[in-house]
Order: structure tokens, then sequence, then C-alpha cells
């Protein structure tokens, strides 16, 4: 997916069905949910999912592919785009369908098993509706990297969820605005919202690990605690390279660079709360990283501190 934006787009639409579900979940543990299949709500968490799914692919289409010309199935190599942050952007986009999809099915009474494996599914054929879709606009094509980073989101939920019957490390997402969309607002946004979808350079994707969860009960560490891996990049005003001019407006010459950073974190699905409101709260921004101190290594060679990292 050449564009960036999209898969960032999916992330909303993973949010508001996040709202959808968390609401009516009874958020009990997997192995007190409903007992047996309610086809009541399997009934609705199926209508939701076409809904949504009608919804976002119509959204796309006249969001990024209607002003394009058609063309036939081709592929198209952007493995060396954005420093691969758009990759990264798909395995998010992945893994976050596929735990709705499991919280849903699970919801509706449906058999863990069988949970996993069609929530799997539900997330992999619809970020492969977006690579079809992308394969017969004559702009893009079919990416295999996003084909593969698609595969890998989908992997890393349902292989832990196989594993140990829980996410112990979540994938996450965090922003902070950039001074790259004044030089191109066109491209990386105009506004906050646009830049959160459109600039790789303040996008930053994690790997968040519940200590907890790998330790014996008897250390009795809080639950609530995680240890997180970031990556991000920097310096970029173009896809592949940074041009030298928009128009007849020059662009500042940045260097292009990639970022990893170690920070805490906090799994707020696990903070005990007798609310169910403030439990849906929590599940639903679970996806965001919760800001704190953090230490970045980049390819510029420099070790720094941040205070305190968005």
């Amino acid at each position: 997916m050449g564009v960036n934006g999209k898969t960032m787009l999916v992330i909303l639409i993973f949010l508001a069905g996040s709202i959808v579900v968390q609401a009516e979940n009874d958020t009990l543990p997997d192995q007190i949910r409903e007992p047996s299949l309610n086809t009541r709500r399997l009934a609705a968490v199926l209508a939701t999912q076409g809904v949504i799914y009608a919804g976002s692919m119509t959204g796309l289409y006249f969001l990024w592919y209607a002003d394009y010309p058609q063309s036939s199935f081709h592929f198209f190599n952007d493995n060396s785009e954005w420093f691969q942050m758009d990759k990264a952007g798909h395995v998010t986009s992945a893994y976050l369908i596929n735990n709705l999809g499991y919280a849903s099915y699970r919801w509706a009474g449906m058999e863990r098993k069988k949970a996993i494996w069609y929530s799997a599914l539900l997330s992999f054929a619809y970020m492969a509706n977006i690579e079809i879709l992308d394969a017969f606009s004559t702009e893009w094509g079919f990416s295999t990297g996003d084909f593969i980073a698609n595969t890998s989101g989908c992997l890393i939920f349902t292989g832990q969820q196989l594993l140990w019957d829980e996410q112990r490390i979540r994938i996450k997402y965090s922003f902070h605005p950039t001074k790259y969309p004044d030089y191109r607002p066109g491209l990386l946004g105009e506004n906050f919202v646009q830049q959160m979808l459109k600039d790789y350079n303040g996008q930053t994707y994690w790997l968040s690990g519940n200590v907890s969860s790998f330790l014996p009960q008897s250390f009795r560490f809080p639950k609530w605690i995680n240890i997180a891996a970031g990556y991000g990049a920097e310096g970029m005003t173009g896809a592949f390279r940074n041009p030298d001019g928009v128009g007849e407006s020059p662009v500042a010459d940045f260097t292009r660079y990639r970022q990893f950073y170690l920070s805490m974190d906090v799994d707020l699905s696990r903070i005990p709360t007798k609310s169910k409101t403030l439990h849906t709260i929590l599940s639903v921004v679970n996806v965001l990283k919760v800001p704190f101190p953090a230490i970045e290594f980049n390819t510029k060679g420099q070790v720094l501190f941040h205070p305190i990292y968005f």
C-alpha cells in the first residue's frame, strides 16, 4: 500500500468497532464467557462486521482510488518506502482487526479455537481486499511486502492466543507532531488529524510486553506494567527519497534515519476495575502506547533520552 494513511484509517476503524464490541462485552475471562454459541449475539456480530466492511471499503475507494485510473492486476514493489514504517502500520492493522474479531466471536459464545481461526481469517481477508484494490489501480499495485506484513500481524495475535490464551505482547501506536508536514502538507497532512494518519515521521509502533505474565505468580509483580520496544523513522519528506523541491518551492535537505526506542508502558486492559464503563474505555484506548520516558537509539549513531515520549 504505497500511500501513507490507509493503514491508519484501518486503525481508526478498529477503534470505532472496539467501542461497539466492548460496550456490549461482559468483560469476563474467556473461560467463563458465554458457555455456548448465542445465535442472536453472533448475528449481531456478523451484521456489525458487514456494516464496518462495506462502509470502510466504500470510504477507502472514494478517498484513495476513485480519482485514479484503473488497470489490470499488477504488482508494485514499495518495500523501500518510508523506511518500512508503512509495513509496521500493516502489521498493526492486521493485529488489531484480529483482536477485535476474536473478542467479538468469544462474546457470541464461539468455541475458543474456532474464534481464533475465524478471527485470523477475518483479518487476513479484510487486509487482502485492500491489496486487491491496490492491484487494480494504476497508481499503485499489489505489494508482496504489504501482504507479508498483513500475514505477520495475524500470526502475532493468533500465535499468542494459541500458545498462552492471552496477549502477552501487544502491538501499540503513538504519535507526536513534527516539523516535516510544513514542507509538504499535501503529502504529510495539513492539520493534526491528517498528520496522525499521514506523517510517518511522528508515528512510532511498539511491541509492548507484559512483565507479570512471564513471571511466576509468586513474584506478585504489578499485572499492568509493560516494557515496550518501539520503531520509528524521521527526516522523510518523500516515500523513497526526499525531493529537492515541490513545484517552485525548495524543500529542506533532511537526513533520513531510523529510530529504536526502549520505554515503559501500561496494559490498560489489566488494570482492575469494577466499572464496566471504565473497563470499556481502557480496553479501547489500549491500542495507544502510554507516554513515558524513553531511550532512543538511531542510525545517526545517537543515543538520546526523552523525559516524556509520545
